[in-house]
């Protein structure tokens, strides 16, 4: 759907919640709930926290619906004056994998596999689990400036990185102001229009999402009825 149409459904659906009695809710105030609901649609299936049965790629229809927004084998650059700090994209946000190209001796462009270990693993100390050219392994750990690597004895002369990127931001800006767009309250200038990146079959979820979202913060009475409502089992 287009945004204009998930804008609808939402004013359909949050007027049908409380008999139309809730407030008149502006384009801006709309698109930031979708946008809210979208956030949350992508975690609950990238990176849950609590639920086992959800997460990226436990089933074909998880896979189906944020694949627009997977990002294959990216090449990452360094830090600027480090050696061993790649930066992460700039649309960065879930991990999937990673793959080196490495170097060493004669042996020129191999890939290897990239391992994500926790900051207290004693990988490097272990001669099992420490970055190896010959096993094509190679440790990292992730730092406040990108994914730092660990390769001792050899080169790494690229990181390409598989992730789940940061979708771009839905909104109806013209629908708003045809001319000047509007604000976020983060302060950025939205003009014409961008829809949904997530594929359609997502779309009545996440407006369900939304709607749940914004009769929260207006404290409606229908919150509790809303959110016993909506079937989260369909996000699995």
């Amino acid at each position: 759907m287009a945004i204009a149409d998930l804008e609808y459904a939402f004013k359909s659906k949050i007027n049908k919640v409380d008999s139309a009695q809730n407030k008149n809710f502006l384009i801006p105030e709309i698109d930031l709930a979708l946008n809210e609901g979208m956030e949350l649609f992508i975690k609950m299936i990238a990176q849950p926290r609590l639920k086992k049965d959800y997460g990226f790629e436990k089933n074909q229809r998880s896979i189906d619906d944020i694949r627009t927004i997977v990002m294959d084998s990216v090449s990452c650059s360094l830090v600027q004056g480090s050696s061993d700090i790649y930066a992460l994209p700039a649309d960065y946000w879930f991990f999937v994998k990673g793959y080196v190209e490495m170097s060493k001796g004669t042996c020129t462009n191999e890939m290897g596999r990239l391992y994500i270990r926790q900051h207290d693993d004693e990988f490097e100390e272990s001669p099992f689990d420490r970055s190896s050219f010959e096993w094509r392994e190679v440790n990292g750990v992730f730092t406040s400036n990108g994914i730092k690597l660990y390769a001792s004895g050899f080169s790494v002369t690229d990181l390409l990185l598989t992730y789940i990127r940061r979708p771009l931001y839905m909104h109806n800006a013209a629908g708003f102001d045809a001319v000047t767009g509007y604000r976020s309250p983060s302060g950025v200038t939205y003009t014409g229009t961008q829809d949904c990146e997530l594929p359609e079959g997502t779309h009545s979820e996440i407006v369900d999402l939304a709607v749940l979202i914004a009769i929260g913060k207006i404290n409606s009475p229908e919150y509790q009825l809303k959110l016993n409502q909506l079937n989260l089992n369909n996000l699995k």
